[in-house]
């Protein structure tokens, strides 16, 4: 029976450091991938070309959807990147889910440099916004179940704040709510690219007030 107990214990020790080395490295994984995909956002860019200052600035001008493109692309990457690096600092062990779902949503990252191109093209607008919409509801919603998958099955660290996962959930659910949203107003309006910013920015607000309203109310 000592034995036997002897044999385990070593066994059981080396599956709990091995969970925790395969969280380390997706987490490292997926700082390398969202690098990479930002770094092609950059060298996507269209340079503008002219030999005098007017024809330069027309030029520019004529890249200016590509250019707010790339920019738009870039905050929803860092934002991501901003979320994974607040909750997966967090996580020390991963599973086959977790592992199979983060290859999915940085899929979505490394498409983005892409869809960016595409939405910065001319004619088709309808079709462009909506691809690019569509990949980045879906990044959203990866990172969403990613983040549910951490306490489902215990994957953090002890002491945790339990608030942490609840709010990356409704801030990146915000940000999906407002890629969503805009598929149907694009089909009436150019307009649609405020639906990324506003439903976020409207629901940082409510949020902000909620919070100022609980604190007085402890107050009182």
């Amino acid at each position: 029976m000592d034995v036997s107990t002897d044999q385990e214990l070593p066994s059981e020790d080396q599956d709990m450091e091995a969970r925790a080395v395969s969280g380390d490295r997706l987490t490292f994984f997926g700082d390398a991938v969202v690098a990479i995909a930002l770094t092609l956002l950059a060298l996507e860019l269209p340079v503008p070309e002219g030999s005098t200052n007017s024809e330069l600035w027309h030029s520019a001008t004529a890249h200016r959807e590509s250019y707010l493109a790339f920019m738009i692309s870039f905050v929803v990457i860092a934002a991501h990147w901003r979320s994974h690096h607040r909750v997966f600092r967090y996580v020390t062990a991963t599973n086959t889910r977790l592992t199979s779902l983060t290859m999915y949503w940085l899929l979505t990252l490394v498409i983005t440099p892409f869809a960016t191109d595409v939405i910065g093209g001319h004619g088709a607008f309808q079709a462009r916004f909506i691809f690019y919409a569509v990949v980045q509801f879906l990044s959203c919603l990866l990172f969403i179940l990613m983040v549910r998958e951490v306490p489902r099955d215990g994957l953090q660290r002890p002491g945790t704040p339990p608030e942490l996962f609840a709010r990356a959930i409704r801030r990146l659910g915000m940000v999906a709510l407002g890629f969503l949203i805009s598929i149907p107003v694009s089909l009436v309006t150019h307009w649609a690219y405020l639906c990324w910013i506003v439903v976020p920015v409207l629901d940082s607000v409510i949020d902000a007030r909620r919070g100022r309203s609980g604190q007085q109310g402890l107050a009182d």
